[in-house]
């Protein structure tokens, strides 16, 4: 669920000079390209407080296009827990908008985004996970807010189509180019479910072309809460066990974009 665009570098095999000058506007051309791709292996993937692979890492990647006016479209991949997601193990993500430049610091995002589950099996687990969420969201410079609200039952919830997401994210760039991450986020549902806060807190660093994270991430559910629990047991994943899905963790990113 992470939307990187950023410009997509290439590079060539150089030797003469007319090769050079060739390489040379190839990078120039490359440097313009509205198109990006990016690849994360995470030791847990939280979504809103919540692993979605039983605690267990996660492999993610996806590609953006961003045009000039605005536009921009994208398509996100992550491994997720059969035994939470109605039997499906991938979670894949379309979404696509528009960003409005109010200036140099200033600007609003709107879209969608649809979250499918391939191969989840309503009948045999009782619920479809697949989700739909429009949002909108405001950023200057560093400080993000932004609304989401759910058009579907929100991952199999019944009754639960107007759930709504509020979230606030910092990023703040520090002395050696560490950059500061803070994020708080409340999940507001509808047809008496319980609602919830998470959030996150973490430092990341460009190592050789890496972007390695580190963040503490938390929530407030607990074993009294009746929607989410804090602790669950999947009857249909014997080997799964009780798993604390929303307690307080470290969590691990390495990433890159090309």
């Amino acid at each position: 669920m992470k939307k990187i665009v950023t410009a997509l570098m290439l590079s060539g095999m150089v030797g003469a000079p007319g090769v050079v000058m060739a390489a040379e506007a190839e990078a120039a051309a490359a440097e313009a390209s509205p198109v990006t791709a990016n690849i994360t292996v995470a030791s847990d993937y939280r979504f809103r407080g919540v692993s979605q692979t039983l605690n267990e890492p996660a492999i993610q990647g996806g590609f953006d296009y961003a045009h000039d006016s605005g536009v921009y479209l994208g398509f996100w991949a992550s491994n997720v827990s059969e035994a939470e997601l109605a039997g499906a193990n991938i979670e894949m993500d379309f979404y696509g908008g528009y960003n409005w430049k109010l200036n140099d610091d200033t600007s609003i995002n709107a879209g969608g985004v649809y979250y499918w589950y391939p191969g989840s099996d309503e009948g045999s687990f009782g619920f479809d996970p697949n989700t739909f969420d429009l949002y909108v969201g405001v950023t200057w410079q560093w400080l993000n807010v932004k609304y989401f609200y759910t058009t579907t039952d929100y991952f199999g919830l019944p009754d639960s189509k107007g759930n709504s997401y509020l979230e606030g994210n910092i990023n703040y760039t520090l002395p050696y180019d560490v950059t500061l991450s803070a994020h708080l986020g409340g999940t507001y549902t509808t047809g008496g479910y319980d609602n919830y806060t998470d959030w996150k807190i973490g430092v990341s660093k460009e190592f050789y072309g890496f972007n390695v994270g580190l963040a503490y991430v938390d929530s407030d559910i607990d074993d009294s809460n009746a929607t989410w629990g804090g602790l669950k047991n999947f009857s249909q994943c014997p080997t799964c066990g009780t798993k604390d899905l929303a307690g307080a963790t470290a969590v691990l990113t390495v990433g890159k974009t090309f």
